[in-house]
Formats: C-alpha cells, sequence, structure tokens
C-alpha cells in the first residue's frame, strides 16, 4: 500500500477541502448548486459546525470526508456523512476504504448508533463500495430540501 497519512482536517486545508467539494459537485453535474464560500467553510469550521478528515498521500491531500454530529430520534446520537471525495486520479488505491473506516471509528469513538449520509441512484460505484461495507442503501425515503 502506498504511503497515506489519516489526519484531522485543519483550518488550512479548508481551500483543498472546498476543491474537493467543487470535484464532487462537478462529478454529480450540479456545480451551479455549489454556491458555499472558502469564507462560509472557513466561518463554519471555525464554530464547529463540522469537521473532516483527511487523507494525504506523498504531500497531498488525496481525499477528505467532511462529517457533522447530529441526532436520530429512533436511534440517538448519529454521525452525518455529507461529503466524502477521493481525487479521481488516485481512486483505485484503498483511500476511500481508509477514509470510510476512520469515520466508521470516529463515529464509534463519539458514541453513534448511526452513521447516515445520501448516494445518488446512478452512481454504482460508489453503491457498490458501500453495499461492500454492510450498508443499507434506503430508496423508500424521499429527500426534502428547502433552500432558505
Amino acid at each position: 500500500m502506498d504511503n497515506f497519512i489519516l489526519r484531522d482536517a485543519v483550518a488550512t486545508d479548508l481551500p483543498v477541502i472546498h476543491d474537493l467539494v467543487r470535484e464532487l459537485a462537478i462529478f454529480e453535474k450540479a456545480e451551479p448548486a455549489f454556491t458555499a464560500t472558502l469564507a462560509d467553510y472557513e466561518a463554519d469550521f471555525a464554530a464547529g459546525i463540522f469537521q473532516a478528515i483527511v487523507i494525504e498521500r506523498d504531500g497531498e491531500v488525496a481525499g477528505m470526508a467532511l462529517y457533522y454530529m447530529t441526532y436520530s430520534t429512533w436511534k440517538g446520537r448519529m454521525l452525518y456523512l455529507e461529503d466524502f471525495v477521493v481525487r479521481e486520479h488516485l481512486r483505485q488505491h484503498g483511500i476511500g476504504q481508509l477514509l470510510f473506516d476512520a469515520v466508521k471509528e470516529r463515529a464509534r469513538a463519539l458514541g453513534c448508533r448511526l452513521l447516515k449520509w445520501q448516494v445518488l441512484d446512478w452512481n454504482t460505484s460508489a453503491i457498490a463500495f458501500y453495499k461492500k461495507n454492510g450498508a443499507t442503501i434506503d430508496t423508500d425515503w424521499w429527500t426534502g430540501r428547502l433552500v432558505l
């Protein structure tokens, strides 16, 4: 396995995290909907609204998982995985698995009973990855959204 370093994100990682989210928005064919600015990220990270884990390979951030604590009235503490991105040219090196395992461990360490995220129905490689990790992909619930 290559030389990977997993670590908690710090404020100086926010520009690359923002860029990775833009890459994800482009991949999801939704770049115009990506309106959060780097200044938004900086303010919200400083306020503890979200946290992230980054993974480096040879000094370059190869991927990240951005998450925050929330609550399930049915299960209790829940970690919500908002974005999980590995740079396209670095995929197939086990980076995604290392990151996902780190998020699962973080959720356990925080006493969470549930880890939750969304995945697009056409992203078959992501769905296969999650299922390989024992996840259930719920297709019964629809996502509600109200832009304020």
